[in-house]
């Protein structure tokens, strides 16, 4: 399989040692890139036919909203706009997609009840073309083994 890029915003730079996560310890085979100034360097290579995916993942409330109504102000809300300009599919994990969801926070497990609102960006970004939605890692995995079958591809468990 071909190698996979990873895209960090700076926020999901901050956000990882919260959870106890370096970015040292990410799935072995990813390129990293940092970004932390503007998107434009990593949304260009877009345009360069190298990817045939792109995942948001975790997508939380606010990027779901973002991508459902066309904002494209970070990274990851950039990075989808422009690849499902260039019909490039998209998958994202989306957070708050049930009523009630029960997640991991930074110290405890907690009940999230997410409003009406964030269920129906949910709802509205399933619509938009060359995007699927996932609501669970599982989810997650079995949309892209789906993704590298329909290309014909498997995932690399190499780790070098």
């Amino acid at each position: 399989m071909p190698e996979v890029d990873l895209f960090l915003s700076a926020a999901a730079e901050e956000v990882l040692p919260i959870y106890k996560i370096g970015i040292d310890e990410l799935r072995p085979g990813f390129r990293i890139f940092r970004d932390k100034t503007a998107s434009a360097v990593p949304v260009g290579t877009l345009y360069e036919d190298v990817y045939h995916t792109v995942v948001v993942a975790p997508a939380t409330s606010n990027t779901v909203a973002k991508c459902a109504f066309g904002i494209s102000d970070s990274l990851p809300t950039n990075m989808f706009a422009q690849a499902g300009k260039l019909g490039i599919p998209g998958i994202v994990f989306a957070c708050d997609t049930e009523p009630v969801v029960v997640t991991k926070s930074p110290h405890d497990w907690v009940t999230l009840r997410p409003r009406r609102l964030e269920l129906d960006n949910v709802e509205r970004l399933r619509s938009i073309d060359f995007c699927r939605v996932v609501a669970s890692p599982a989810e997650l995995e079995a949309a892209l083994d789906t993704r590298l079958n329909e290309l014909s591809l498997a995932w690399n468990t190499s780790s070098s």
